[in-house]
């Protein structure tokens, strides 16, 4: 497995007293698994990927990645796990509208102090995998929504990372540019990486391996994918 959390329990103070987001959550995924994540609003599927993805901390429970328990990583060590081994998707795209598409998927490259040449060859190369090879030059203004969400993921590929986190990716195209997002995640699937998505369509989320829903913090069903 490359994903394991065991007992993952979220809970957040408000006003009212105490929201538990996450109950003692038991979830497994294996090495190039496309895994979908599915529920109502407010079900618990965003805080359960940003636990996955090391982008918050349980309250309770524990994370293991690659067999190791990373639920105890120092802030250090977390960072550097996300920025070596962890590529992320965000629905806003999340891309810097100064910056090129090239310059925008370099971002990630640069923070690991890789070589310059090195870099561009990388950053080409993931546009290149999202059909933006001849959008280099453009800066995000200049892009659809479509394609914006393309550079994201560009940016999330570029360092060849273990696992990818896709937080509602679709959420702000329109259908047809959906399912060509969505084909970008299936040939990248084919290619043997690994996929966390949560997606509030169901029609979606049966294009994975596998689909977990979730409700008030518990996963309430498991099913097959059409990739089975």
């Amino acid at each position: 497995m490359i994903i394991q959390a065991q007992n993952l329990t979220r809970k957040y103070k408000s006003g009212l007293g105490e929201i538990v987001a996450l109950k003692n959550v038991d979830l497994t995924v294996k090495k190039g698994e496309f895994l979908a994540i599915t529920g109502r609003s407010g079900s618990g599927k965003s805080t359960l990927l940003y636990q996955l993805g090391l982008l918050d901390r349980p309250t309770s429970g524990d994370i293991y990645i690659e067999d190791v328990n990373v639920s105890n990583f120092s802030d250090i060590e977390r960072t550097h796990l996300r920025l070596k081994e962890l590529g992320y998707i965000f629905q806003d795209y999340a891309i810097l509208p100064s910056l090129t598409a090239l310059e925008n998927v370099t971002l990630p490259l640069l923070m690991m102090g890789l070589d310059s040449r090195e870099i561009k060859k990388k950053a080409e190369t993931a546009l290149g995998k999202v059909s933006l090879g001849h959008r280099f030059s453009n800066l995000p203004s200049q892009l659809s929504g479509g394609e914006q969400q393309r550079v994201s993921i560009a940016r999330a590929i570029s360092h060849d990372p273990k696992i990818i986190f896709a937080d509602e990716p679709t959420a702000n195209l329109d259908s047809e540019t959906s399912k060509v997002i969505l084909q970008v995640f299936l040939e990248l699937h084919k290619e043997g990486q690994t996929i966390v998505m949560v997606t509030h369509e169901k029609e979606y989320a049966t294009v994975a391996d596998r689909v977990i829903t979730l409700s008030d913090g518990e996963i309430i069903k498991e099913s097959r994918g059409s990739l089975q």
